[in-house]
């Protein structure tokens, strides 16, 4: 039961990560990561309560603005301003990722891609450069929470990428509390948001997997991981096999073959490429599909009770 609970989660050692050698890229791009103001909310301890989780999922509705539940026989009301207090987000900056400036988006079309030739903003996610690559993956699984394929980068992702890698201020207290009242689909930042609350008593804790929780480790292995299917996909590509077609005119069924080669007009000959189409993809640190959590969804608006 806790697996489904976590099956999308990604959560970050920012120590850990922070002093991989060797890859001056990957670094900047969890120094610009924490930059952006999300330490707080990614780099949580990673801890699992299931009991308490389920009824936060089954009580859970939307007042006001304000998310209440009832936890251990108490109830808690969570609000924007409690949300971004404990997390220490910014509380100024863009809302709408539409608004980042265009000249920054069109630079980071060739920053982002690994051929460094320019790439469209929404793309397959084998032509970004492995930081991004791995950026993608920590944006789709823990920050816009989206169903769909992680193979892909999606406009949303590329302008939060473009604002991330620029230190674009972001308003991530209202971006991430609307998410949450949406989805109820964060884990490890609930127990965080009702542990801090001193009414609550939380049950038994459970660790998450460690393939969870992005590490130096983890990091190295998803880029050797990588490395290796992109050159496969370069080296492996069967031939293209060419097939020739031949177009005769229509000849009399009583002539020769020598005859009909003489007197037919001049054989059209197609080549037809039968294009390789390689099925491999970028590894990704989790390949379970985006999936919703037991919980209800957020989205309920309800009369004002009197707690």
């Amino acid at each position: 039961m806790a697996s489904s609970f976590i099956s999308n989660a990604l959560q970050i050692n920012f120590e850990s990560v922070l002093g991989i050698q060797d890859n001056e890229g990957m670094v900047n791009m969890f120094k610009d990561l924490e930059a952006s103001g999300l330490r707080g909310f990614l780099g949580c301890p990673s801890v699992l309560y299931e009991q308490d989780l389920e009824q936060f999922f089954d009580t859970a509705i939307v007042q006001d603005g304000d998310i209440t539940c009832a936890v251990s026989g108490k109830y808690v009301a969570i609000s924007e301003s409690r949300f971004a207090g404990v997390f220490n987000f910014p509380t100024d900056g863009l809302t709408d990722l539409s608004k980042v400036p265009n000249h920054l988006v069109m630079q980071d079309r060739t920053v982002f891609s690994r051929l460094d030739t320019p790439i469209q903003y929404s793309c397959k996610k084998k032509l970004l450069k492995y930081e991004f690559r791995l950026l993608n993956d920590i944006l789709a699984k823990s920050i816009t929470v989206k169903a769909g394929s992680f193979d892909a980068v999606t406009h949303e992702r590329f302008f939060m990428m473009t604002m991330i890698h620029f230190g674009v201020k972001i308003n991530w207290s209202k971006i991430l509390f609307e998410v949450l009242k949406e989805m109820a689909d964060r884990a490890a930042q609930i127990f965080v948001l009702l542990k801090g609350d001193p009414a609550v008593t939380l049950g038994e804790a459970k660790t998450f997997p460690p393939l969870k929780i992005l590490s130096a480790k983890t990091v190295n292995t998803y880029v050797a991981t990588n490395k290796t299917i992109d050159a496969r996909g370069e080296t492996d590509e069967p031939e293209v096999a060419k097939v020739a077609i031949v177009k005769r005119n229509p000849a009399s069924k009583k002539k020769s073959v020598s005859t009909v080669d003489k007197d037919a007009d001049v054989a059209h000959v197609g080549v037809i490429a039968k294009k390789a189409v390689s099925k491999k993809r970028p590894a990704a640190v989790s390949e379970t599909p985006v999936v919703k959590k037991k919980g209800h969804l957020l989205g309920k608006l309800c009369p004002k009770k009197n707690i």
